[in-house]
């Protein structure tokens, strides 16, 4: 329901929607497990851990090998042989997903690296991202308005994309087009949950606080300032005792 512009509801329509509307099909036989929408398109995970995507699809964000939008769900292209999605993430113009062998792939639009796969070159197909780390694997994701980020296994941060507020963490504003470890998140303090926004990061961490960088015009950090961080820094306190 809501904003229809260029198909994202997936309905066959472009009539924007008040009430719930069922999609078309997700595929004979088939249902979905996860959802997650970007700015323009939308992308559900499917119990055979396939994905299908609908919606705009400049720049090939739907990854079915086309720059065709669509206007009812259509599945992506081969996530790779044997592979499927398990956590899947929506920038404003590209996707990522985290695969079932914790590997990363991304498609759609790539001007700032956004796709981490060591170009700026738009995919319309899934295409892997470049390494991890020496034998870094991923466990969460979450894609922002033109980057993305993920947790790795070891409960690091890694980002990569657009950075021209520090979204990144690295501790500098400099575009990233392959996964870059941010700055520490704390002594002996690791990631478990992870949200990029609209030119910023937030972490949960192992001990129930938080961690955020990037753009902060708005104290959308919540350090009492409204100063832009390239590095991961705590919010003030949530309240006495409060996690």
């Amino acid at each position: 329901w809501g904003d229809n512009y260029e198909g994202k509801n997936g309905d066959w329509t472009t009539t924007d929607r008040l009430t719930t509307t069922p999609t078309c099909s997700v595929g004979f036989g088939r249902t979905a497990v996860a959802i997650t929408a970007g700015q323009y398109h939308t992308c559900a995970i499917l119990d055979d851990g396939s994905v299908s995507c609908w919606g705009r699809n400049d720049n090939g964000r739907l990854g079915d090998g086309t720059t065709t939008d669509r206007l009812t769900p259509t599945q992506t292209s081969s996530l790779g042989t044997g592979r499927t999605a398990v956590a899947i993430g929506l920038g404003n113009y590209h996707t990522c997903a985290l695969l079932d062998d914790a590997s990363v792939s991304c498609w759609g639009y790539n001007s700032h690296g956004q796709l981490g796969d060591g170009t700026n070159t738009d995919r319309n197909n899934p295409t892997q991202t470049s390494t991890l780390g020496a034998g870094g694997t991923a466990v969460a994701i979450s894609a922002g308005t033109r980057g993305t980020c993920a947790i790795l296994d070891d409960g690091s941060v890694s980002c990569w994309g657009n950075n021209n507020y520090g979204q990144l963490g690295d501790g500098t504003t400099t575009d990233r087009n392959t996964p870059t470890q941010t700055g520490s998140l704390g002594t002996d303090r690791t990631a478990v949950e992870i949200a990029a926004g609209n030119q910023h990061t937030c972490a949960i961490l192992d001990d129930g606080y938080m961690s955020c960088w990037g753009r902060n015009s708005k104290g959308q950090l919540g350090d009492g300032t409204t100063t832009d961080l390239t590095t991961p820094t705590q919010p003030s306190s949530f309240d006495t005792d409060r996690t």
